[in-house]
């Protein structure tokens, strides 16, 4: 099928008049009739109806149009890969203010003349973030990754308020690539009436008793596999109950309360204000770390991933002697890889 009639039949599509069509893509009215019949002929099917008012889609045209705009990405795709470096890098971060939001931010401000895309795929299992980056729809993404040789034991029915879930281990599609880059350590953020707001940090077993607040958790993803086996291990008592309104309303209601008290990354960056006296406290011995991989296609050429790659390397060299927190200091789920 040939791709200058598709777009030629999208152009219209959206302009809704052949002239129009026809000055978007600088050709004449008269090229843009033959194409559209062209293809006409070619499907077997009028596309267009033409009124006084411009041309409107047939109910043919309706059908092909979905069909006409994935053979253009299609296309785009595949020309992207033989010029990688006539776009833009695309990121899936998942959410841009945790860490891996917060490390693409310091990477543009390191490499600003390398163009970047930081994307948040709407589908947030980790099937969905593989094909993505098999079929290059992303250069990459960020994800806790549980490889087959670290797959999870299975476990008795815990007490605490998340209910067990055994992440299901994946085998890397042929061709991609994954790497432990960011081990985001956690942080117990409390408002200012908190018993232990005042305190300079804290250990999970003195967090046993306390009321840790993540709503709106929803089984099967990574992140809850990841709170259902840190508090099975720890004994701690998350709460997930009631629906999610976003990260202001949990903010604001962690700052109101004297009981409730929620875990953030410590480069997750929310913003909140001075008046609130939201305090952030670190967990130590150990310090449970949420391990972000990165995965990639092997045969991506895309100059900024390479140097993208080359700075999360860096990153995590230069966190480790900072931080001070040998490997027995810190936690992650044992199924989580390394």
């Amino acid at each position: 099928m040939d791709i200058a009639g598709v777009r030629t039949f999208v152009a219209v599509t959206e302009h809704g008049q052949f002239q129009a069509a026809a000055d978007d893509l600088s050709i004449s009215q008269q090229a843009v009739s033959k194409r559209i019949a062209t293809l006409e002929r070619e499907l077997g099917a009028s596309l267009f109806a033409r009124t006084p008012r411009g041309a409107q889609l047939t109910v043919d045209g309706q059908a092909f149009l979905p069909h006409a705009r994935a053979l253009l990405a299609a296309a785009a795709r595949a020309r992207d890969a033989v010029h990688p470096e006539t776009r833009a890098l695309r990121v899936d971060v998942l959410n841009r203010k945790t860490a891996p939001g917060t490390a693409l931010r310091a990477f543009h401000r390191l490499r600003p003349e390398l163009p970047l895309d930081v994307v948040a795929l709407p589908d947030a299992s980790l099937d969905a973030a593989l094909a993505a980056v098999h079929t290059g729809s992303v250069d990459a993404t960020f994800r806790l990754f549980a490889p087959p040789a670290h797959a999870p034991p299975a476990h008795a029915s815990p007490t605490h308020a998340l209910p067990a879930h055994a992440p299901t281990a994946h085998a890397l599609p042929p061709g991609l690539l994954a790497a432990r880059v960011i081990d985001d350590r956690h942080e117990l953020l409390v408002g200012p009436r908190h018993r232990l707001a005042g305190a300079a940090s804290l250990t999970l077993a003195e967090l046993g008793t306390e009321r840790i607040w993540m709503p709106g958790m929803r089984a099967g993803t990574e992140w809850h596999a990841y709170y259902a086996e840190l508090s099975r291990v720890f004994g701690l008592r998350i709460d997930s109950v009631g629906p999610s309104f976003g990260d202001e309303a949990l903010l604001e209601a962690v700052s109101e309360s004297a009981e409730l008290a929620t875990l953030v990354g410590a480069g997750t960056r929310y913003l909140w204000p001075e008046a609130s006296g939201l305090r952030r406290i670190p967990i130590v011995a150990p310090t449970p770390v949420y391990p972000h991989s990165i995965i990639w296609r092997a045969d991506n050429r895309h100059p900024a991933l390479a140097a993208f790659l080359d700075f999360l390397g860096g990153q995590a060299e230069r966190a480790q002697p900072r931080d001070a927190a040998a490997p027995s200091e810190t936690w992650a789920p044992s199924w989580a890889g390394s």
